[in-house]
């Protein structure tokens, strides 16, 4: 089989594979999401285009190429992160070929190239394309103008690249994250050296502008430094993402005698007392949901520092939002997918009576305890007199009663299994249906409604005491809600299971 044909029948399977996929139907909800989502930040990037244009027409101290070029760190920035809620490793989508006959860098050489023919690398046109009508085409001569455009191109290509290499380490270890900070550092080394002052900013733009400078004059060095970036960042990539997949594939697990914490305290509290040591011990052992735990902690701890030791989210909506992010954050990142990862061992829950709901509560107390977290954390918030103390305790209570009890409906309706250790070739487990989807809106959206509209109608201290009320009358009726889960999830057990079979 020729590379061409290699090439068309690889990308014919992943699209067959999507729609034969176990959760293609409830991911259309995912999609319809994100075609809104993705509709509203392309009519944004317009508006940023004519904002920019309008600036540079009427700017006599920088021409639009140096302009345009002069801010290119931030959206490739913007870029990069962008990239992590919708782009997948090639390691990621290998493994039904990697026994196949064919050459061994095939399939992650079509990958490759799937990815940076996707459309999504396109994306940035839609400010582009606008922005060179408007200032670039009749300032300067064809040439110029589809050689911006096409140099901008390979650079949002080199950056797939990048993230590709950034994801796939990240997804090793955390502390890969020190890498893309370390880089965006070095870029932006000129605002760190002199930090504070004007000049810092004046000296980052202009060493950046230099590039739309030289393509003014047609000088080929920003082509032939883009083009090589972009060559050595793939070869790179294909290297690392083929010994990745084939480091995952032959792992030997290898067994340390060691110390095991029994956590023996939780005998006296019998079955939800065992399911506490099961979730305590499923973080502690599984590389999956410890680093899900590991992300969210230092989600609260970032937000947390930056609230407690800036005056960046000072304002009364920036406060309420925070707060009550702050507090649901970590519960909303892994109960959303509840019962997911449990899905890899659920024929053994069937087998006796209520474990599952001996499961759902131990799991509420494990998350509730979990709350004392960013509660500490945001002290400082109210010794420093930003916050009040009994908004933070009406806010966590409310997280604790109300917002728990809209995660925990998820766990009726999750039905693929999440791996607890493998990564690059586990089956697809992203699975986006409308439950999750309104879960999570109603999770975010309601608390931030309701406190607003009640401060402008009785003031802050009566929202607070609603607030409390409501979270600590959910929290008094958890038996109820948590029996009424258990009993909607059993009459779906069958349908269930046999998915979480499936998706293993």
């Amino acid at each position: 089989m020729k590379k061409l044909e290699l090439f068309k029948a690889l990308r014919l399977h992943r699209k067959l594979a999507e729609k034969r996929a176990l959760n293609y139907n409830q991911n259309k909800a995912g999609k319809i999401t994100v075609y809104i989502a993705v509709s509203c930040m392309l009519l944004y990037l317009i508006f940023i285009a004519i904002m920019f244009s309008l600036i540079t027409n009427e700017s006599k101290d920088v021409t639009p190429l140096e302009f345009i070029f002069g801010i290119s760190p931030f959206v490739l920035l913007v870029d990069f992160f962008v990239r992590f809620m919708a782009q997948q490793t090639p390691s990621q989508l290998i493994r039904p070929y990697v026994l196949l006959p064919i050459p061994r860098y095939a399939c992650i050489d079509t990958f490759l190239i799937t990815s940076m023919l996707n459309l999504g690398n396109l994306t940035w046109f839609v400010m582009l394309v606008p922005f060179t009508f408007m200032s670039v085409l009749f300032n300067y001569n064809i040439l110029i103008t589809l050689s911006f455009l096409l140099l901008w191109w390979i650079m949002v290509l080199a950056n797939s690249q990048w993230f590709l290499i950034c994801r796939t380490k990240i997804t090793d270890s955390q502390l890969w994250w020190l890498l893309p900070i370390g880089i965006y550092a070095l870029m932006g080394l000129p605002i760190i050296l002199q930090l504070g002052m004007n000049k810092g900013w004046e000296d980052f733009f202009n060493l950046y502008a230099g590039i739309g400078t030289m393509i003014e004059r047609g000088n080929p060095l920003p082509f032939l430094g883009v083009i090589l970036l972009l060559v050595v960042l793939l070869l790179l990539n294909r290297r690392m993402q083929y010994r990745h997949i084939w480091n995952e594939l032959a792992k030997v697990e290898e067994t340390h005698l060691r110390k095991v914490t029994g956590f023996t305290f939780l005998d006296r509290y019998g079955e939800i007392g065992q399911y506490l040591k099961l979730e305590i011990k499923t973080i502690m052992r599984n590389k999956n949901p410890r680093k899900a735990f590991i992300s969210g902690t230092l989600l609260v701890i970032m937000f947390s520092l930056l609230i407690s030791f800036t005056n960046v989210y000072d304002d009364k909506f920036s406060t309420n939002f925070w707060c009550i992010y702050c507090f649901v954050i970590f519960g909303a990142m892994n109960l959303i997918k509840i019962m997911s990862n449990e899905g890899n061992y659920m024929d053994g829950l069937m087998v006796h009576k209520e474990n599952i709901l001996s499961l759902l509560k131990a799991k509420y107390i494990f998350y509730c305890l979990f709350l004392f977290f960013p509660f500490l954390l945001m002290l400082p918030t109210v010794f420093t007199g930003k916050w009040s103390l009994f908004m933070l305790i009406s806010y966590g209570v409310f997280t604790a009663g109300f917002q728990y009890f809209v995660l925990f409906q998820m766990a009726v309706f999750n039905k693929q299994t999440v791996p607890l250790n493998t990564k690059f070739i586990s089956k697809g487990n992203i699975e986006n249906n409308y439950f999750q989807i309104a879960a999570e809106m109603v999770a975010f959206i309601i608390p931030m409604v309701l406190v607003s509209i009640m401060q402008a109608l009785f003031g802050n201290y009566v929202s607070y005491i609603v607030m409390f009320a409501i979270g600590m009358a959910f929290i008094l009726a958890n038996n109820l809600w948590l029996r009424n889960i258990y009993n909607r999830l059993m009459k779906r057990r069958y349908k269930n299971l046999e998915s979480f079979r499936a998706s293993r």
